[in-house]
């Protein structure tokens, strides 16, 4: 497949930079915009003169000259529009998260491996060439051995009332944390609190607990003074860290631990030695990530981010919401009655 023919489902916040980025690669071809909003529809249309718009899509399933359609749409249509788009003859692109809960995205796995279609999950940091970076040099052993990772990805707005926190930031911080440790959590924890919409948490807390004794904390929140977006990944002989709010620091490492201490059996001083920031290819994490997706069609290869990947972030997705729900549960319940004139002034 020389030049892969490609239309885009949904064209709110993220379907126009997909739509911008897969324009502007060679070998693709915006044929189809689909947008049940007729607005949206103009609007992106007027970029891309010459391109088909609908509010069906059923219109371009039905295109044969189709190749590919890539789904920006609400998260609880992921998992069937998904399963739709292959069962069609289509290869597929989903965005983040790959379903709303399990069963979902064991059905689009599925789906995808009968059907021998190309099934990519935009977990776009995964892309990210200081992510790829700070994977390479905990591979390398440089680290030691990971003790734990933390993630912070925090803002003010945008708020969401179809999907909480940890489902809309969430999905990105557990992504690389999977990604960097090789393995799934045998235990999670979470909590949150909801204050704009009841319900919709707009903080989260969450912890995982992994085989090989790595743990991770994920702060999630944006109702947020700082505007953060950073990994910690701390080893027994370096730490390292990813802040993508950075412009040339991307990644920078840590020479600093515990040294056991020659002079006595036991005891331990603290190491402080150099920190230093290796070079990160400038690169559009988006660009990578749809440039990934024309090479696994047109060559048949397994995304990076594939059906399997996506169906293991949705598990550690679904078991901290069953943890968040529980804990809310247990809240309720717990909570003292309010005693009268009570509470802040």
């Amino acid at each position: 497949m020389s030049r892969v023919r490609l239309g885009v489902a949904g064209l709110g916040y993220w379907g126009p930079n997909l739509a911008r980025n897969f324009a502007e690669l060679p070998g693709c071809e915006l044929t189809w915009l689909c947008d049940a909003d007729a607005a949206a529809r103009e609007r992106v249309g007027a970029r891309f003169p010459g391109v088909r718009t609908t509010s069906a899509m059923e219109d371009m399933l039905d295109d044969p000259a189709l190749d590919a359609v890539v789904l920006a749409t609400p998260v609880p249509t992921h998992g069937p529009l998904a399963v739709r788009v292959m069962e069609a003859g289509k290869h597929c692109f989903v965005e983040k998260p790959l379903a709303i809960d399990v069963a979902s995205a064991q059905r689009a796995a599925s789906v995808s491996r009968e059907t021998h279609r190309v099934l990519m999950v935009g977990h776009l940091l995964e892309y990210h060439p200081a992510v790829a970076k700070l994977k390479e040099i905990a591979d390398a052993g440089e680290l030691g051995d990971i003790h734990y990772i933390y993630s912070n990805r925090l803002n003010l707005g945008k708020l969401r009332a179809d999907e909480n926190a940890l489902w809309s930031l969430g999905a990105h911080d557990v992504s690389v944390v999977l990604r960097l440790a090789g393995e799934e959590p045998f235990d999670v924890a979470a909590r949150g609190e909801s204050y704009i919409h009841q319900g919709v948490e707009d903080v989260v807390f969450a912890f995982l607990r992994f085989p090989s004794g790595l743990a991770a904390h994920l702060h999630l929140s944006w109702l947020d003074p700082h505007k953060e977006r950073r990994f910690t990944v701390v080893g027994s002989r370096r730490m390292a860290t990813f802040d993508d709010m950075e412009l040339e620091r991307k990644v920078t490492v840590y020479d600093k631990g515990f040294d056991e201490d020659s002079r006595s059996y036991g005891e331990y001083i603290t190491r402080s030695g150099d920190t230093w920031s290796p070079r990160v290819p400038n690169r559009e994490p988006l660009r990578i990530e749809c440039e990934h997706f024309l090479e696994c069609v047109r060559e048949g290869r397994t995304p990076l981010s594939d059906g399997a990947s996506g169906l293991r972030v949705v598990r550690v997705l679904q078991a901290l919401q069953e943890r968040l729900d529980a804990s809310r549960r247990s809240a309720r319940q717990e909570a003292p009655a309010p005693r009268a004139g009570a509470g802040p002034r």
